[in-house]
């Protein structure tokens, strides 16, 4: 099972504002970084076998604070950036107020039938092809990390609220109903026959259920997905009891 952390970038000046899409040069404001220093933090003792970024500064900056800090202050792999997961191409809209793109006829397309959706002018992108690209991408890094590689992912929002919907079987044009807050934790683990979404839109508390188990409980747990005959790709019926911590 390949586990995935995706972590939205952290908040520059302009987020909220503008739609930056793939506008150069905009980095992490003071709260953006303080949002980085905390969820690098938070996953500090969570070993990665890859830290996947998109090229745009907000993320790399973000990348780079997570991938600074590593379990026992062990080095964590170098940040590599992979276009496929940056932000969509949103042509002539790039850099445009929000207020105003709100009353563009496009906008209401946008919101009720993202899938069919391709915005304005030659750099314009289909959100379609923008989840198409981003899934390829994760796909592409679980194969080329294993089953048992936990890798962690820095994106933005449209681009893992559309990974997201693909990993829970829901068509693009539901998208609206994930929400991803920046520099807020969403974790899926994809087994050999389904995607499991574990967390969406986390934005604080324990990670101890993303920490590796000791060598006993991992040969438990090994020996009882033999015997269940592939337990690991299986659903639970009736939730299961889930991670209990002790205080």
């Amino acid at each position: 099972m390949t586990t995935v952390l995706l972590v939205r970038h952290g908040l520059t000046a302009l987020t909220g504002k503008l739609l930056l899409g793939w506008t150069p040069g905009v980095g992490l404001d003071e709260r953006g970084l303080a949002q980085a220093k905390a969820v690098a933090g938070r996953l500090a003792k969570v070993p990665l076998d890859a830290v996947v970024s998109s090229p745009l500064d907000r993320c790399a900056q973000t990348a780079a604070e997570i991938a600074a800090v590593g379990p026992d202050g062990a080095a964590r792999p170098a940040v590599a950036l992979d276009d496929r997961i940056g932000e969509c191409h949103y042509g002539d809209w790039t850099g445009q107020e929000l207020a105003t793109l709100a009353k563009d006829p496009l906008w209401k397309v946008v919101q009720a039938h993202p899938s069919a959706v391709t915005f304005p002018g030659p750099q314009g992108e289909a959100l379609r092809d923008t989840q198409a690209r981003g899934v390829a991408a994760v796909r592409d890094w679980n194969a080329r990390l294993g089953p048992d590689a936990t890798w962690l992912l820095c994106s933005h929002g449209d681009v893992i609220r559309a990974i997201v919907t693909d990993a829970l079987g829901m068509h693009l044009d539901m998208y609206h109903r994930v929400n991803v807050d920046p520099c807020s934790l969403t974790v899926i683990r994809y087994t050999e026959t389904r995607p499991f979404v574990l967390r969406v839109n986390d934005l604080g508390g324990t990670v101890d259920d993303l920490l590796p188990k000791p060598k006993e409980a991992a040969a438990e747990d090994e020996a009882g997905t033999e015997a269940a005959d592939g337990a690991a790709s299986e659903s639970v019926v009736g939730g299961g009891a889930g991670v209990f911590t002790p205080a």
